[in-house]
């Protein structure tokens, strides 16, 4: 049998079963693309869900306020001083010399003693002038009694004038005599010039002295000199008779008083400071030659000035500020206290508190104590606990 020319065989296998009518393309596309649309409009109902979820949380979830302590700003007079450091000087202070050389046969001083002007101190050898001296008390006791003789003749015209004049000269060469004798002698005992505290013996008993060399110090302590310098702008201030105070660091938390006495006419070339002096009394002797002080010139007051603690002033590199505490009322009419940072223009810093040039008001409540926890904004709350106070000064002595 032919197989080609058969009219009711086909080109297909004999065994092979017909194929099912596939799905169309663009319908899983559309389930497919239904499917992500609800997935990612459920993630934007989550996330949208979630943040206002976490902002109720917070809205009725306040943290409690920082508790802090607050002052109030004042305005003050504030002392207006000028300060600047020196040293101290003796008004009285020499080292004690011989006016001449000689082996010291006594020493009569005791080191670290008192003394008054006058007072020997050392003696040296003066046996040659003190012979001297004998001979000329002689010479002029003759010549004393020659001139007495030639005055008397000549009263009676028994002798010529000129033999009184050459007794007179004898006389008064005498005279001379003694008084330079005597003050060999003197220059032998080396006295105290003035009172004062004697320091360290320098010189040993027989040892032989040159003119000059330093015997001990003498220095009077009653009345000292504070030298300090000032910068040139504010010379137009000081004025002589203006009280000064010092203090030294060997006695902590004291002042001296005293009075500027001395400016110096002419400005420092080099430094372009000018140079003051002010005499202090020292009736207990307890502040010494030599000692570094700090020095403050007080000044006529200025007009009065808003202050505050100084722990209430936050010192940064972007500017001075404090929080200043401001009120404000909730929803529910309660009232709410809020620290706000404020930008503040500070001054001078006296006594432990601030002077605020500019960005407060005599009245405004800042934050003395605390600060370090808030943040501008921040809920606060005020302590009970009284604020710091000025640091206190240690007892006189």
């Amino acid at each position: 049998m032919n197989v080609v020319t058969e009219s009711n065989i086909s080109g297909k296998p004999i065994g092979e079963k017909p194929h099912s009518r596939p799905v169309r393309l663009g319908r899983w596309f559309v389930i497919v693309g239904a499917l992500l649309a609800l997935l990612v409009g459920g993630l934007v109902w989550f996330n949208h869900f979630r943040a206002e979820m976490i902002k109720q949380f917070f809205a009725h979830n306040k943290p409690p306020p920082t508790m802090v302590t607050a002052v109030q700003a004042k305005s003050e007079v504030i002392p207006n001083l000028l300060t600047a450091v020196g040293d101290l000087a003796a008004v009285h202070q020499v080292n004690v010399t011989s006016d001449v050389s000689g082996r010291i046969t006594d020493i009569m001083f005791t080191p670290g003693a008192s003394v008054k002007a006058g007072a020997p101190l050392v003696q040296l050898f003066d046996g040659p002038e003190q012979g001297d001296l004998a001979s000329f008390k002689a010479q002029a006791t003759g010549a004393q009694l020659a001139l007495d003789r030639a005055k008397q003749l000549a009263a009676r015209q028994f002798g010529p004038q000129s033999t009184v004049d050459a007794a007179q000269a004898t006389y008064d060469q005498a005279i001379a005599g003694i008084a330079k004798t005597e003050a060999l002698i003197s220059q032998k005992l080396v006295r105290a010039p003035f009172d004062g505290e004697l320091g360290v013996r320098r010189v040993e008993v027989g040892q032989f002295l040159s003119a000059g060399t330093q015997i001990v110090t003498l220095t009077d302590l009653s009345m000292l000199y504070a030298n300090f310098t000032v910068p040139e702008k504010d010379s137009g201030a000081l004025q002589v008779g203006q009280t000064v105070r010092i203090s030294v660091d060997a006695y902590p938390g004291r002042t001296f008083d005293g009075k500027v006495t001395t400016i110096e006419p002419q400005i420092l070339s080099d430094t372009r400071n000018i140079r003051v002096q002010a005499t202090i009394a020292n009736p207990d002797k307890i502040l010494k030659p030599g000692m570094f002080t700090t020095t403050t010139v007080v000044l006529p007051d200025k007009p009065p000035v808003i202050t505050v603690p100084e722990t209430a002033v936050d010192y940064t590199l972007y500017g001075d500020s404090v929080f200043r505490i401001t009120e404000k009322k909730e929803d529910d009419g309660k009232t709410s206290l809020t620290a706000v940072r404020t930008f503040v223009r500070t001054g001078d810093r006296i006594d432990g508190r601030a002077e605020i040039l500019d960005g407060l008001k005599p009245g405004d409540r800042v934050v003395a104590v605390g600060q370090l926890k808030l943040q501008s904004g921040a809920a606060v709350a005020i302590s009970t606990d009284p604020p710091p106070p000025i640091p206190a000064k240690p007892p006189r002595y």
